[in-house]
């Protein structure tokens, strides 16, 4: 079996080209959290891998040092240790709850040690292009982000493309924005309070970042505005006692109806925060679970303390001053959009994932490509928990499957057929959710593991 230190290999040629042949090596693109797990799963499924990782470190957005990260000073995780974890490697027992985010960088660095990864990572190497090849399998056109070297194009049996979804910012539209004189950035620009202080700010979204940098603004800037779309249902980090989401996974294994899990935590809820009306809060529009959880304790606390003013959402900008959708105006300095990220896999043809016109991807499990077999991404996934347990299992189904293939391929045909290409699409975020791009990828992690776990299973019966 080839290995990923046999780089260069046999020459193919394709469009004048030449094409060097990894047999049958799987190509892994990007060293993320997903990438890690990956990597990890197929080589212990047998398989050569082959991974490039653009930056010159793993752990990919957890990285802070990656032009691309999204961390900012304060970030910490918003599920808890044992829900964030990969399963086969915990976090360090006398952690806190939600660890900062240098420890995370810290875990997945010792990940990638402890299981030997990195010599299967060539680091400062983008990929430029993915191009289905005879066979069922893939070229893989890379170059150096250094600006040395020539690109150059490899063959691989399979791909599994883990480049996360949390690095292109999207950017809001607005009439007027190219006339305001002040500063506007996006939440991914964001890195140290320090560039709050004194200033008005006003931050835009309500999602877990908005959050929290609303309430680091509460805290540095002469005044924080926070506008938001719609109301939200804002969840405590603890509940009773323990992180809140360990509370809601007992609850979810009890297996109780839906409207008797969103009826329990309306109630919870109102006895914890109350009613945010009473604090200028809009009423959320939706029920709990049908939008992605907001987890923030301090929020309330500084719009009780007047230190965050709720606003609507944003109608148009003027030349120093911004206008809401109930006609007030405010004068920020610095305008924070944190108004989330777009999927982009700009190496790769949007048919290959079946995208809508919107850039959606249709992949079964949010993994599978159902044009091709031999194609499947990783950790393009919203939880209600941490990701690090799904994307595990994840990466275990889709080494199986890829050893499937390459084991017994008549068995493996009739399985797609049967588990994967003809199965409707399915949610798999336990709610039916707002249908916005933030929720596209929103599942429930206890229904998405056991989706994986018959899966797993399947595979199991085909190979036997």
């Amino acid at each position: 079996m080839t290995t990923s230190t046999d780089h260069d290999s046999a020459t193919l040629w394709r469009d004048g080209r030449p094409v060097y042949d990894r047999g049958e090596t799987v190509c892994v693109v990007g060293a993320g959290p997903s990438g890690l797990a990956a990597i990890k799963n197929l080589r212990e499924a047998g398989f050569g891998v082959d991974c490039y990782e653009r930056e010159t470190g793993v752990a990919g957005g957890w990285n802070w040092r990656h032009d691309r990260s999204p961390v900012y000073a304060s970030t910490h995780l918003i599920s808890s240790k044992p829900f964030t974890q990969y399963p086969d490697f915990p976090m360090p027992d006398d952690w806190p709850d939600y660890p900062h985010h240098s420890q995370v960088l810290s875990y997945l660095e010792r990940y990638a040690d402890h299981f030997d990864l990195r010599p299967h990572i060539w680091f400062g190497t983008e990929v430029v292009k993915v191009e289905p090849a005879d066979g069922l399998r893939w070229d893989v056109t890379t170059r150096s982000t250094g600006g040395y070297g020539a690109e150059r194009t490899h063959r691989y049996a399979a791909v599994v493309v883990a480049n996360g979804h949390n690095w292109s910012p999207n950017l809001p539209v607005y009439d007027g924005l190219d006339e305001f004189k002040g500063k506007v950035i996006h939440s991914s620009a964001y890195k140290d309070p320090a560039e709050l202080r004194g200033k008005r700010v006003l931050v835009i979204g309500g999602g877990n970042t908005g959050c929290d940098i609303a309430v680091e603004a509460a805290q540095q800037a002469s005044r924080c505005w926070h506008s938001t779309r719609r109301g939200y249902w804002y969840a405590p980090k603890y509940l009773l006692g323990r992180p809140t989401d360990q509370f809601h996974d007992s609850v979810l294994r009890l297996r109780l109806p839906l409207r008797v899990r969103q009826w329990l935590f309306h109630r919870t809820l109102r006895l914890a925060v109350g009613d945010l009306r009473r604090f200028g809060m809009r009423r959320p529009d939706h029920r709990v679970f049908e939008t992605h959880p907001i987890v923030n304790s301090q929020l309330v606390y500084h719009v009780g303390h007047g230190g965050i003013a709720p606003l609507p959402e944003v109608a148009r900008f003027r030349t120093y001053s911004v206008e809401l959708t109930d006609g007030t105006e405010v004068e920020p300095d610095l305008v924070i959009a944190a108004t989330g990220y777009r999927p982009r896999f700009e190496f790769l043809a949007p048919e290959a994932l079946s995208a809508t016109p919107e850039g959606r991807p249709r992949l079964h499990l949010h993994a599978f490509s159902r044009r091709h077999p031999t194609l499947a991404v990783a950790g393009l996934l919203e939880s209600d928990s941490g990701i690090l347990p799904l994307v595990h299992w994840q990466t275990v189904a889709i080494a199986r499957w890829l050893r499937l293939r390459e084991s017994a391929p008549q068995r493996a045909g009739e399985f797609w057929t049967r588990a994967v290409a003809k199965e409707p699409d399915r949610a798999w975020s336990g709610a039916k959710v707002k249908d916005t791009p933030r929720h596209w990828f929103e599942v429930s992690h206890v229904d998405y593991l056991r989706a994986l776990q018959k899966m797993i299973d399947g595979l199991a019966e085909a190979r036997s």
